[in-house]
């Protein structure tokens, strides 16, 4: 559905095998067992999301410390700006909300699935 670089599969393969342990929790114990499609480390033109939900448009990126720098924001900033207009909504979540208010995190995640 989405044009992606074929040069980035197989990163987008390692990055499936070597999740963080915040994305295996939000994977294992919430996203996998919706009544949708939920893509892992998806290729989506120059970029690798953590996870998609094509049937509603939607992208959730897990954010450790690394994207809080200067230059990892700006190039958060161009990602999302990117997804968006691929009439994707990103949702972004800290490590640190995934660890300390997961129910929360899924909560709002459920508010933009379309089932």
């Amino acid at each position: 559905m989405y044009k992606h670089n074929k040069k980035l599969v197989a990163n987008a393969q390692e990055l499936r095998t070597n999740m963080t342990a915040e994305e295996k929790h939000l994977w294992y114990d919430f996203l996998k067992k919706l009544p949708v499609t939920v893509n892992r480390q998806k290729n989506i033109g120059n970029y690798i999301v953590d996870f998609l939900i094509s049937s509603s448009k939607l992208v959730i990126e897990l954010d450790g410390s690394q994207h809080w720098d200067k230059e990892n924001k700006e190039n958060d900033k161009k990602r999302d700006e990117y997804l968006k207009k691929m009439e994707l909504t990103v949702l972004r979540y800290s490590n640190k909300e995934i660890n300390e208010n997961f129910e929360g995190v899924c909560a709002d995640i459920l508010k933009h699935i379309k089932i």
